[in-house]
């Protein structure tokens, strides 16, 4: 449904939500196949939508897009691992009961590697188990949305800066200082790291910053403008 309005990062995120969250929606884990043939078989195939050589989306008879898995043939051991999950699947009533709702936001909590993720990339994906959740209810598969019957907040963020992981200005200058020493290209990535730890830029802003973007001070020296001064402020020069 919302596919055709979305933008291609968002609907990378979309896809990759549900491929986090479906494996946990299903009624036995016997011969599950494995965890990455899984999510291949669904980010690739499931929750992709098929394209014709012009760009163009493949549609069914009622006009709505067509999944890959659909419109192709997936190579046998995706097809046979979409065949799995299909047997398996839980009805999205079934899905919508707390025990399995406290599963997927769990699964959706993860990284990849079992490690705890991000709060705004938790929120991220469970924005999209959400919003499947509120178009069940739209279309009459579920009368009450599934994640209100849990108790369930995002991991507080740890915020707390690990200074042994910090650049100091001290460090910092001979840091840029080595990159300077490396010669002609060193000379040049220069002003890229000075910008990104001077004024805490993006390395993308860094590497599109131009002359015209600077406000740059009367007095210049060209090789020496990315220097402390000693009293640990940026000595001030060319951008």
């Amino acid at each position: 449904m919302k596919w055709p309005q979305a933008a291609a990062k968002h609907r990378a995120s979309i896809a990759d939500s549900l491929a986090t969250v479906t494996p946990v929606f299903v009624s036995s884990t016997r011969g599950m196949p494995d965890p990455k043939v899984l999510r291949r078989a669904l980010y690739a195939w499931a929750f992709r939508v098929a394209v014709s050589p012009e760009g163009k989306l493949i549609t069914d008879s009622n006009g709505e897009p067509m999944t890959r898995a659909e419109a192709n043939s997936p190579p046998e051991h995706l097809a046979s691992t979409l065949a799995w999950l299909a047997k398996h699947s839980l009805k999205v009533s079934e899905a919508a009961q707390p025990i399995h709702m406290r599963r997927a936001v769990t699964a959706l909590s993860l990284k990849l590697n079992g490690e705890p993720a991000t709060e705004n990339t938790v929120k991220r994906k469970v924005m999209v188990l959400s919003n499947a959740m509120r178009y069940a209810i739209e279309t009459g598969v579920i009368t009450r949305h599934p994640l209100l019957g849990i108790d369930w907040t995002p991991r507080e963020p740890d915020d707390e800066v690990d200074f042994r992981y910090v650049l100091g200005p001290r460090l910092a200058r001979t840091l840029i200082q080595a990159v300077h020493d490396q010669g002609p290209r060193g000379k040049h990535l220069t002003a890229f790291f000075g910008c990104i730890y001077y004024a805490a830029t993006r390395p993308g802003e860094a590497a599109a910053l131009k002359d015209t973007d600077c406000v740059l001070p009367p007095e210049s020296q060209p090789e020496e403008w990315w220097r402390v001064a000693p009293g640990g402020e940026p000595a001030r020069g060319r951008s």
